[in-house]
């Protein structure tokens, strides 16, 4: 499963269109985020993404999740959302 790396400087739009071609690919995509901004991004991507997939008739499948992960030599939460089509 491909993972995608969002930060408070991503392009909601750019990071849509790599959601939407992994996703028509491969059918899942996790995306991660650390951080008020990060996620901020990472959740105007998502409805981006959901605007380019409901024409095709299918819909998006989110659940998130925490993830610890290593930044650093330090522990940090991430938030997860694992996102297939459905």
């Amino acid at each position: 499963m491909e993972i995608l790396k969002v930060s408070s400087k991503s392009n909601p739009n750019s990071v849509a269109g790599a959601i939407t071609n992994i996703l028509k690919r491969d059918n899942i995509v996790e995306l991660q985020s650390i951080g008020a901004g990060a996620l901020n991004q990472l959740v105007k991507s998502i409805i981006v993404s959901r605007g380019f997939i409901i024409p095709s008739g299918k819909d998006l499948n989110i659940v998130p999740s925490f993830n610890e992960v290593n930044v650093n030599n330090l522990t940090r939460t991430a938030i997860k959302f694992t996102i297939s089509l459905i």
